[in-house]
């Protein structure tokens, strides 16, 4: 049953360990009404439906142009009407249709501006830092760019290779993407330039 609450569109491209933490977190302020992906084999879709959320496919390699599949996206998420969509995990680009529409939320597996790109652990591990993290952000044209919200720091440990850094890493994410999409639900984030503020 959906409630008087925002309504949140998670889009995701793989495992879905973040939208798990999002479906797992009890009062959020609102409710997750759609869970979007562009690849039929997505895990996250699966943990979707075994929670009674409504899904969709549109796969990226069934367009001939990234924008046409860009807009297909978009009419399928539109038609959900939703107040907020949440990027957890979801691999591609988006184009200006959704920015300018849409707050949307993303979430990134480094202390932003630093290492953005898809392969921010690899990076950071190959940078020799002592101190990494995880970024929520809201999302803008340019990539890892946008706004924001909410940053936690995860030390780098001796021997770490990507996959155990990133295994600690996506824990303090989880929260994270939680408490932001938690805050804007309850109207708790102000955004002033490149500033958001927690009112």
């Amino acid at each position: 049953m959906i409630s008087a609450g925002k309504r949140i569109a998670v889009l995701v491209s793989g495992s879905g360990t973040n939208l798990e933490a999002l479906l797992r977190a009890g009062n959020l302020g609102g409710d997750i009404v759609l869970v979007g992906a562009d690849r039929s084999e997505a895990y996250g879709l699966v943990r979707a439906r075994e929670a009674g959320v409504d899904t969709v496919v549109v796969p990226f390699r069934a367009y001939p142009a990234r924008d046409e599949w860009d807009a297909a996206l978009f009419t399928r998420v539109a038609e959900y009407e939703p107040d907020l969509v949440v990027l957890a995990g979801f691999m591609r680009i988006l184009s200006r249709r959704w920015t300018s529409h849409w707050p949307m939320l993303n979430t990134h597996p480094a202390l932003l501006p630093a290492f953005p790109g898809a392969h921010a652990v690899r990076d950071a591990l190959a940078y020799g830092v002592k101190v990494t993290g995880a970024t929520v952000h809201f999302v803008i044209e340019e990539v890892d760019a946008g706004p924001i919200v909410l940053q936690e720091a995860v030390g780098v440990e001796p021997g770490d290779t990507v996959d155990t850094l990133h295994a600690r890493i996506k824990v303090v994410e989880h929260g994270l993407l939680r408490q932001a999409v938690t805050l804007f639900c309850h109207d708790r984030l102000a955004v002033n330039g490149r500033q958001v503020m927690i009112t």
